[in-house]
């Protein structure tokens, strides 16, 4: 189980570090005061998270990563602390993780519309999407 939590701790740090530089930050800011401040001041949590995102800018516009890193890991531990001593928040990280990164539930589908144009075509026509170590006729030989 604590390694669950460890992973789950450590997607939802990565997730809150990148959101911090996102248009989106004050949506996800609110949700994580929220999942923080059990039992605690919330303006205090909304502080540290500020500035925490003021740390993360400057260091990106610094080309500091390590002190990027830094801010990362200070919310792993964080979070990882709050899912020990309240399993509920487990729940309520999972949600948000979900919400800010949805996976597709059916099967990718697309349209392809082929076409060649320019005349007939008297050789190999080959159309796809993606080809690799693709031969075509006789092999290339040495002599």
């Amino acid at each position: 189980m604590e390694a669950e939590l460890a992973a789950l701790a450590a997607a939802g740090a990565t997730a809150l570090v990148q959101q911090m530089v996102t248009d989106g930050w004050g949506n996800v800011r609110d949700r994580a005061v929220a999942l923080f401040s059990r039992g605690r001041d919330e303006e205090a949590v909304r502080g540290e998270l500020e500035e925490s995102r003021a740390d993360l800018v400057a260091a990106r516009d610094a080309e500091d990563e390590d002190a990027a890193a830094d801010v990362q890991a200070s919310w792993r531990v964080r979070l990882r602390r709050t899912l020990r001593d309240d399993p509920e928040a487990a729940a309520e990280l999972r949600s948000l993780l979900a919400e800010l990164d949805p996976r597709p539930t059916g099967p990718a589908t697309s349209t392809v519309h082929n076409s060649i144009s320019g005349g007939v075509q008297h050789g190999t026509v080959v159309q796809a999407h993606t080809v690799g170590d693709l031969t075509i006729g006789e092999p290339w030989r040495r002599t």
